[in-house]
């Protein structure tokens, strides 16, 4: 029997043979049919993600202008200062920054503030410090001659900013006389409860601190004395600040 003949009648699935092709009679189709019932999961690979970098948090417009305005103080001096200039060099029109600052004084006595609020920041740790009230009050009223003094003589141009507001009472100099008198008054009431001052007029005893130390602390006076030796304007300060702690201290006023 040839070998045609012999797969012809072994057991197993039929199987039909035309010329040497094998055909299939239908029951691999079912097997695949039940094949693919089966549920397959595929699995794909997870997309790559590349991290950007943060990107830098812009500068916002106003500070910007007020950094280019600082520089500009600083080297040229408030009269050379132009809006124009400032605006050229932080890449904007001069239109612009009277969105932000309506006016050049504006502008520069923005400069001016940010400094004054410094000023104030450090005077506020002194007020809020633990410490005896007639001590706090000597050292607001150095502090606040001696900053203003190095500033006249390290900053001139900032210098004369904050004077020409004083003088003229525009608001960041009118804001600044405010904060101190709070900062001042707040020391006279501590002084009050503690016993260690004696004040039949709180308000009265504030407007002494002020008249008194006027020559010192009021950037008018500091530019007129700005020639006096170091040691001199410090030593006659200090003699004002022992009769101001004295008058509070008895409350002879």
């Amino acid at each position: 029997m040839c070998a045609v003949s012999r797969l012809m009648q072994s057991p197993g699935p039929p199987f039909a043979f035309e010329f040497g092709i094998v055909v299939n009679d239908g029951s691999e189709s079912e097997d695949r049919d039940a094949a693919s019932e089966i549920p397959i999961t595929v699995r794909m690979p997870a997309a790559r993600t590349t991290r950007q970098p943060p990107r830098p948090t812009p500068i916002a417009v106003d500070a910007r202008l007020l950094a280019v305005a600082t520089e500009h103080l600083r080297r040229l001096g408030p009269k050379r200062v132009t809006v124009v200039a400032v605006a050229a060099e932080a890449g904007m029109t001069h239109a612009n920054v009277y969105r932000y600052f309506p006016s050049k004084d504006a502008l520069l006595d923005a400069v001016a503030g940010r400094w004054l609020r410094d000023v104030e920041a450090e005077l506020a740790r002194i007020a809020d410090a633990p410490d005896p009230a007639d001590d706090k009050i000597e050292r607001l009223l150095t502090a606040l001659a001696s900053v203003q003094r190095e500033a006249l003589a390290l900053e001139p141009n900032l210098f004369a900013v904050h004077l020409d507001a004083t003088v003229s009472a525009r608001p960041i100099a009118r804001r600044h006389r405010v904060r101190l008198r709070s900062l001042v008054e707040r020391v006279v009431e501590e002084g009050i409860g503690a016993g260690a001052f004696i004040a039949r007029d709180r308000e009265r005893a504030i407007a002494h601190i002020f008249d008194a130390s006027y020559r010192f602390t009021h950037p008018l006076a500091i530019q007129h004395d700005a020639d006096l030796p170091r040691d001199l304007v410090e030593a006659r300060l200090g003699a004002v600040i022992l009769a101001i702690q004295k008058v509070l201290r008895t409350g002879t006023l």
